[in-house]
């Protein structure tokens, strides 16, 4: 069996990218088929994998600027000719979904969030990415046409996967379509528990310094409760963020990974004043033992045990955090037990989970195909050596 990956863009190292690469270690001799590829934006991630680009490659500033792009990328997508495979595997957050297959071809999406700057809001998207102002006018013109195509490209997809219960909602709500959750993985075995001696003082947050990850409520709390907090993370938020902060915040740019469960372990609790669609800073707090302080919104919910695991606030307020602080005690949580919560997100259990379903979906896509019953008998072995 032949099988290939497919990715909106890779263009920089994050969560989703974590996903392709537990799918590539799975299926190593898959090609990779994505929009744009800036190696070295990727450090060097996946060049050792094939990888297909569309014409955007090869457009100016692109890989810089893809943002620049999204009315050029359903074009882009549906370019890609998928005749010889017969599973294709897709994460997206956008585009990927959308490619075209025959109908022999098995079409798995593994879906980190519908397009959110198409159902959600176009005009606060525009903000939090500075574009500038002629952009910002042209934007609302180009979503109808992107929402459309984006509800018509989700027709596609024989099977939703997704990374958690909040955006299989949203795959209900946009797509009309139901979809299995399957948490992505996190290298759990990386982060591990201090020792008590060992721990500091200060307080922590890690990720892309971007507006809707709401950095600017927690310096303005931890400025008013003068608590020390460390960030750790770069972004276009970077300079007003500094303005905003007072003597007790730090930024510490980004960090060798060698070093980051440091600052994990280390830290009396973690900061989470964010709606996300899966949070995998906040699992590698948990894996680490420390306690949260977390927006009671997104997934966060599904995984944090109020009580047992850190304190929720209900409003992305500076005032609502503040709150929250007063009655956060972190000796009062067992670091044991909030580590042993995050053990179901390791990234072989995520690697087994994918290999079975992918077997399970195509044997039964192929029940009511011509070739069903010469095929059926290989798939196991085939789809651990794909090409």
């Amino acid at each position: 069996m032949k099988i290939a990956l497919v990715h909106d863009y890779l263009v920089q190292y994050g969560g989703a990218e974590r996903v392709l690469q537990a799918f590539t270690e799975l299926f190593p001799y898959a090609p990779i088929y994505t929009l744009i590829h800036d190696d070295v934006a990727m450090r060097g991630q996946f060049s050792d994998k094939r990888i297909y680009t569309s014409f955007l490659q090869h457009m100016p500033f692109s890989r810089k600027r893809h943002r620049f792009f999204p009315p050029l990328m359903p074009l882009a997508i549906e370019e890609f000719d998928f005749t010889k495979y017969d599973i294709v595997l897709s994460d997206s957050s956008s585009y990927a979904k959308g490619i075209i297959t025959r109908p022999e071809t098995l079409h798995i999406c593994y879906m980190h969030t519908p397009m959110r700057y198409a159902w959600d809001d176009c005009q606060k998207y525009t903000q939090d990415f500075g574009f500038p102002s002629l952009i910002k006018k042209l934007v609302p013109f180009f979503m109808s046409p992107i929402r459309l195509w984006d509800k018509a490209s989700a027709e596609r997809v024989d099977q939703f996967l997704v990374n958690s219960q909040f955006v299989a909602k949203r795959v209900k709500k946009y797509y009309r379509k139901e979809a299995t959750v399957i948490h992505p993985p996190v290298d759990v075995d990386q982060f591990y528990i201090a020792k008590q001696e060992e721990r500091q003082d200060y307080f922590l947050m890690v990720g892309r310094l971007i507006a809707y990850k709401r950095h600017d409520i927690a310096i303005e709390a931890f400025n008013r409760l003068r608590l020390p907090l460390k960030i750790i993370g770069r972004g276009p938020e970077l300079g007003r963020l500094k303005k905003l902060a007072g003597p007790t915040v730090e930024f510490l740019g980004r960090v060798p990974e060698l070093d980051l469960p440091r600052y994990y372990a280390e830290c009396r609790g973690f900061v989470f004043p964010q709606e996300e669609d899966f949070g995998i800073v906040a699992i590698e707090a948990m894996a680490s033992g420390r306690p949260l302080i977390a927006y009671r919104g997104g997934d966060i919910v599904e995984h944090m045990e109020e009580g047992k695991m850190g304190v929720y606030f209900d409003e992305q307020t500076p005032e609502a955090i503040v709150a929250a602080m007063q009655g956060f005690d972190a000796e009062r949580y067992d670091p044991a037990y909030i580590r042993s919560r995050s053990l179901r997100f390791d990234k072989e259990r995520f690697k087994a989970t994918i290999q079975n379903y992918v077997e399970s979906a195509l044997k039964e896509h192929l029940k009511n195909t011509k070739p069903a019953r010469q095929l059926a008998d290989q798939i196991p072995n085939k789809t651990k050596n794909p090409v």
